[in-house]
């Protein structure tokens, strides 16, 4: 039997309950579309929907594309779907120069040739990554309105140098949801929202639900295919909440392999940019570009031979034969559906060779504690002022104390839904040299690797542990918010700094739902590896069908 028909035998005799939800939501999906297409809610044909960086590569190699083309029709599809149409409020702005640099990287591609696999690629970044171009960088607050970064993010001049095309900012919750107590609203951003002319980020699956948090611009945009690719950054599952429940491909790295400089910060310890895509292969071709040593950023010496510029060589359909698989049952539990579907998942491995280790249950439980935000209190504090110093006169705000002070004289318009009690939490809090600071750290990394992730996967001989990462997408709720945190799998990962990486597991009630490998320190190659193999085994992904509200007979 070929691969190809192994894969399909899997999925029929594997996977019933994802393989069965999802065709009954596919076909309400449809029907819905179609019953709805009246009342201006539904989305024209889009000639590059669901197109990879090897699509587009190949148009662009034929003739059939050029950079322009591709770059004009993204920007067609921001200005049908973001504002207007189903109204996604994804894309804060857009790059006024992008069509010039496509012009520029097409003529380059006739006269030299291209520079790699993302020659003339539209990629979309969350509005905390700095350009030094006509765009702004805002973390999505008003107090940082109009501010113009003198240099480029590290990860951005990486994407220009592989000849990308910065295609626009994308809508993230506010300071990516380091702000207010929990629990916080998803896809609420002062910018986006601006005294309501704006709105908040909504899922592109079903619009009266969130696209997760903080991530969820990226996640939104890259989902109903506003962009090729785009890059998210996560402190604690903000790009592995916002890939599930946008049925995305979401790798963050370990800390260290991509540079944070030029990044509006929240914790030094935690913080990472990266790939949010459609495909894992997509993913892989991403993360190689922006892997790299700065040494603007101290964490990247670590990476010195573990960063590769190519992770796609680590594309192996065969990848869970023989593999490992840790189940840590203390982080399933919180849904009976998507229950469900990771035990149908965890059986597809099984079928393709993995041998399954269950439980295999971290030995400490973490789950967002108390001490882990408390940590960012200090690092937060010292990492905004380090960036506001940066921005000279573009930027009326120069410390946090002064975004305090705006965002209490601009209430209506920066805090109508939440408060800022973590800034104001982070502003009492002493330097990064106290000793209080010097224990949190010390306890989160002991919990988390030493006698967390490292132990158990020491003493069961793990290749990676597998989790499903959150419930579908809820209702958005201004009144009492919605970013819950009662699934904690992303926690230990981000605690300890290591890679997680999230990949489409199935649909409830057609809202996507993702599962999620993690393990040591520096193990992408191998997440990569594990995560290709049950994608192409379950082709689970679907593009998005605009639905007003969820349709409950299309499967649970």
């Amino acid at each position: 039997m070929d691969r190809r028909s192994f894969g399909r035998t899997i999925l029929s005799a594997g996977v019933a309950a994802i393989g069965a939800a999802g065709c009954q939501a596919n076909r309400t999906q449809n029907q819905t579309s179609q019953n709805r297409a009246a009342d201006g809610l539904s989305v024209k044909p889009f000639e590059l929907e669901e197109a990879t960086i090897a699509d587009l590569q190949a148009g662009m190699q034929s003739g059939k594309y050029t950079a322009r083309s591709i770059t004009e029709a993204y920007l067609n599809r921001i200005e049908s779907t973001n504002k207007k149409g189903p109204a996604l409020f994804a894309v804060l702005e857009t790059n006024p120069d992008a069509l010039a640099i496509a012009d520029q990287l097409d003529a380059e591609r006739k006269s030299k040739g291209a520079r790699g696999p993302l020659h003339g690629i539209p990629v979309l970044l969350k509005d905390n990554i700095a350009t030094a171009d006509r765009m702004t960088t805002t973390a999505g607050s008003l107090a940082l309105e109009g501010s113009i970064a003198p240099r480029d993010a590290f990860l951005v001049q990486k994407l220009r140098d592989a000849g990308a095309i910065l295609l626009g900012k994308a809508n993230l919750t506010e300071f990516a949801g380091w702000r207010g107590v929990k629990p916080g609203l998803s896809g609420w951003s002062g910018r986006g929202w601006d005294g309501g002319k704006g709105g908040l980020c909504r899922s592109p699956y079903v619009l009266d639900r969130h696209a997760g948090g903080s991530s969820c611009g990226s996640g939104a945009a890259t989902a109903a295919n506003l962009c090729a690719v785009s890059i998210g950054s996560e402190t604690d599952g903000s790009i592995n909440g916002p890939s599930t429940v946008n049925g995305l491909v979401g790798i963050k790295p370990t800390v260290g392999l991509i540079s944070r400089s030029g990044m509006i910060p929240i914790s030094m310890t935690q913080d990472t940019a990266g790939p949010m895509t459609r495909t894992v292969r997509d993913a892989a071709v991403l993360l190689g570009a922006l892997v790299g040593m700065d040494p603007l950023d101290e964490a990247t010496r670590a990476s010195q031979g573990r960063s590769h510029a190519d992770f796609t060589q680590f594309l192996d359909l065969a990848g869970l034969k023989g593999a490992r698989i840790g189940v840590p049952r203390q982080f399933y539990g919180f849904h009976p559906g998507v229950d469900r579907m990771a035990q149908s998942a965890l059986d597809v491995m099984k079928q393709l060779g993995a041998e399954i280790i269950d439980p295999a249950d971290l030995p400490t439980m973490l789950r967002f504690p108390d001490w882990e935000s408390e940590s960012w209190t200090y690092e937060f504090k010292a990492g905004i002022n380090s960036y506001l110093s940066m921005l000279g006169p573009s930027s009326r705000v120069k410390s946090l104390k002064d975004i305090i002070e705006f965002n209490e004289r601009n209430r209506e318009r920066e805090k109508p839904f939440e408060g800022q009690e973590s800034f104001l939490r982070s502003e009492a809090k002493g330097p990064l040299s106290s000793e209080a600071y010097r224990k949190l750290l010390a306890k989160k990394w002991r919990l988390s690797r030493a006698e967390g992730i490292d132990l158990v996967m020491k003493t069961h001989r793990l290749d990676a542990l597998v989790a499903p990462h959150d419930r579908p997408s809820t209702v958005t709720d201004i009144v009492n918010g919605n970013l819950f945190r009662d699934r904690g799998c992303a926690t230990p990962a981000a605690l300890a700094g290591y890679p997680m990486m999230t990949v489409p597991m199935g649909f409830i009630h057609g809202l996507p739902v993702g599962i999620s490998f993690f393990g040591r320190a520096w193990s992408e190659p191998t997440l990569i590896k594990l995560a290709y193999a049950f994608e192409q085994a379950t082709k689970i992904r679907r593009p998005p069908k605009f639905l007003a509200t969820v349709d409950v007979k299309s499967g649970a």
